[in-house]
C-alpha cells in the first residue's frame, strides 16, 4: 500500500511539473499577452479608386491583375478540375496543400501526377508535414520513384519544437506558370462525406482559376515556400528557380489578357504573429469599409473581439450582415461548440447567422458591397490569423463576385437560421461547458 501511495504521489508531482512547464513555455512565448482591439475611425469606401492601394499598404500585400477562367463549388467538380489541369500541363505542375489523407482522392491525385512526371513534366509537391501525416511512406516513395519532387513544409525539429505550430494551410495549383487554381479544398475523401457517420453529403467548398499577372505573383509565393527545405530523400536544400516563376516562352500570352484583367490583391499570411497578421488585417479592413453588404462564410467561425465589434458596428449602421457557417456536422465539433458560444453578442445585435445543413460547410468567402470579393484558404479564427501560412485573394472581378454570390444564395437556401431564442436555450454540456472550455485555448485552434 505504501508503495502504491508513493507512486501516486510522485505521479501527481510529475503531472503538476509537466503542466507548470507547459504553462511556463506558453508564458515565454507570449500566449497570454493582451492584444489591442483593431479600430478604424474613418474607413474608405470600397468604391473609392484608392481602395486597393490602401488595403495593400495596410496589409503588406501584393497588388496585381488577373482574369477568372474557372469556378467550381462542389467537392467533385473541384477534384475533377484539378485533375484536368494536371493532365493539360505542358511544362510544369506546382501544388501546395495542407491536408491529404488516405483514400480515393489521394490515390487518383497520385496516379495523375506520377504519370505526368514519368512523361517528363516537372512536378513539384509542397505539402504540410502535419496535414499529410496519415499517408504512409510508400505513398511518397511511389511518387518519388516516378520523378515527382516532394517537400514537406515545416517538419518537426527537436531543436525548435514550438515552431511546429506553424503550418501551411494554402491550397495552390500552378500549371505551366500560366494558370493558377486557388481554394480551400484538400486532397481527402472527407470532402465527399464518406468518413463521418453524421456527415454523408459532399462538403460545401469553392475553388477558382485565374490567368494573367497574378500567376507570376503566386509562382513567386510558391517558390518562397519551396526553398529552404530538404526535398524527400535527398540531403540537398531546395533553391529558388526563377524560370519556374516566369517561363520564357509565355510572356506574350500573359500580356495579351492584361487589357481586360481585374484588379487583384494577394494577401499572404506568411509567418504571422500576434502583432503582424496580414490575413487578420485584410479581413477586418474589408469589414470596416463596407457600406451596403457583408456576406461572410467561414467553417471555423471564431471571430475575436475586434472582428465581432466590426460586425456589430456594421449591422447597427444598417449594413446587411449575414454569416454562413457549418452546423453540428462540423468535422471539429469542439470548435463548433466554441463558435456557437460566440453567436450570442452577434445575434443580440441583429446579425443573421445561417448554419449549412446538408453537410460540412468549408467555403471561405467574403463579399463587401457589390464591389469586392475575398476568397482563399483562411478561416475566421485564431489559427488562420496567428499561426498558419495562408493565401487569400481580394478582387473586384464582377464575374467572380457574381459566382460567389450565387454560392452564398445556395448556402443560405440550404441553411437553418439561428435565432436568439434558440441560442439562449442552447445545451449546457456541449455548448456552454465544452464551448467555453475550448474558447479558453481558441488562440491555438
Amino acid at each position: 500500500m505504501g508503495l502504491l501511495l508513493n507512486i501516486f504521489q510522485w505521479s501527481v508531482v510529475l503531472g503538476a511539473a509537466v503542466v507548470a512547464l507547459v504553462l511556463l513555455s506558453l508564458y515565454i512565448r507570449g500566449a497570454f499577452r493582451w492584444r489591442p482591439v483593431f479600430q478604424i475611425e474613418a474607413a474608405i469606401a470600397p468604391q473609392d479608386a484608392r481602395f486597393l492601394l490602401i488595403l495593400k499598404s495596410l496589409t503588406e500585400s501584393v497588388s496585381t491583375t488577373g482574369n477568372v477562367i474557372g469556378f467550381w463549388h462542389t467537392a467533385d467538380s473541384i477534384q475533377k478540375a484539378r485533375l484536368a489541369a494536371i493532365e493539360s500541363a505542358q511544362h510544369s505542375i506546382q501544388f501546395e496543400t495542407f491536408i491529404m489523407t488516405p483514400g480515393k482522392r489521394a490515390q487518383d491525385f497520385a496516379e495523375a501526377v506520377a504519370r505526368r512526371a514519368a512523361e517528363g513534366i516537372k512536378v513539384q509537391l509542397l505539402v504540410d508535414s502535419w496535414g499529410t501525416r496519415k499517408l504512409p511512406m510508400r505513398y511518397w516513395h511511389h511518387l518519388h520513384s516516378a520523378g515527382v519532387q516532394i517537400v514537406f513544409f515545416n517538419p518537426f525539429d527537436i531543436r525548435a519544437p514550438a515552431n511546429y505550430a506553424g503550418r501551411t494551410h494554402r491550397k495552390l495549383l500552378i500549371i505551366d506558370g500560366d494558370r493558377v487554381w486557388i481554394g480551400g479544398a484538400g486532397i481527402s475523401d472527407l470532402w465527399d462525406g464518406s468518413e463521418k457517420a453524421d456527415d454523408t453529403g459532399p462538403w460545401f467548398d469553392i475553388e477558382a482559376a485565374f490567368t494573367g499577372e497574378i500567376v507570376t505573383v503566386l509562382s513567386t509565393v510558391f517558390q518562397s515556400h519551396w526553398q529552404g527545405y530538404k526535398p524527400f530523400q535527398t540531403d540537398k536544400a531546395t533553391v529558388v528557380n526563377m524560370t519556374n516563376i516566369w517561363p520564357a516562352d509565355q510572356p506574350q500570352r500573359r500580356h495579351a489578357s492584361a487589357a481586360n484583367a481585374s484588379d487583384m490583391m494577394v494577401a499572404l499570411g506568411t509567418k504571422p504573429s500576434y502583432r503582424d497578421s496580414p490575413i487578420e488585417i485584410t479581413k477586418q479592413t474589408l469589414l470596416a469599409c463596407a457600406r451596403d453588404r457583408i456576406w461572410l462564410s467561414s467553417p471555423y467561425f471564431l471571430p475575436n473581439k475586434s472582428t465581432r465589434n466590426l460586425l456589430i458596428a456594421a449591422q447597427q449602421s444598417g449594413i446587411d450582415v449575414r454569416i454562413l457557417t457549418t452546423s453540428e456536422r462540423s468535422d471539429k465539433k469542439p470548435v463548433y461548440y466554441a463558435s456557437y458560444e460566440v453567436y450570442g453578442t452577434l445575434l443580440q445585435a441583429g446579425i443573421n447567422i445561417f448554419e449549412y445543413q446538408p453537410s460540412m460547410s468549408h467555403a471561405k468567402m467574403l463579399i463587401i458591397d457589390h464591389a469586392w470579393v475575398n476568397m482563399g484558404s483562411a478561416n475566421l479564427d485564431y489559427r488562420s490569423f496567428l499561426h498558419n501560412d495562408e493565401l487569400d485573394i481580394v478582387t473586384n472581378s464582377q464575374l467572380l463576385l457574381q459566382q460567389v454570390e450565387q454560392v452564398f444564395q445556395q448556402g443560405f437556401a440550404n441553411s437553418r437560421q439561428i435565432s436568439l431564442t434558440q441560442w439562449q436555450n442552447r445545451a449546457w454540456l456541449k455548448h456552454r461547458m465544452v464551448g467555453n472550455a475550448v474558447r479558453l485555448v481558441q488562440w491555438q485552434l
